[in-house]
């Protein structure tokens, strides 16, 4: 997955908003004001933090050795993932997906509200 494409899946939540607020090299996408993704954007391969269960960001890490602690975040809720191809498109697409919802689900009832329309 490219820039372009894992751009436009981000985008593509409802009710997400993309924002650089920690300098052009590192994109950011929030749902309700709160972080679901930061994409490295200046790193090749390209990685992307995203949002994980405990129990499952660890299982995540043994399986896959793209997939290690969250670079500058809380190691035990946040995952990096190295876009390397090592795991696939749909694999990502569902890591992506979970952290969104993870996030969505924290958000007030009158935010989640807002988003559903």
């Amino acid at each position: 997955m490219d820039l372009s494409e894992l751009r436009a899946y981000l985008r593509a939540k409802p009710g997400a908003a993309e924002e650089y607020p920690f300098g052009p090299e590192t994109l950011v996408l929030k749902v309700g004001g709160k972080i679901f993704a930061l994409v490295a954007i200046d790193r090749t391969p390209l990685s992307i933090s995203l949002k994980c269960e405990p129990a499952q960001a660890q299982f995540l890490r043994d399986a896959f050795p793209a997939i290690r602690p969250g670079y500058h975040l809380n190691k035990q809720h946040w995952n990096t993932v190295t876009i390397d191809g090592s795991i696939p498109a749909e694999g990502l697409r569902a890591l992506i997906d979970d952290s969104y919802r993870l996030v969505v689900a924290g958000l007030t009832r009158a935010a989640r509200a807002r988003l559903a329309g």
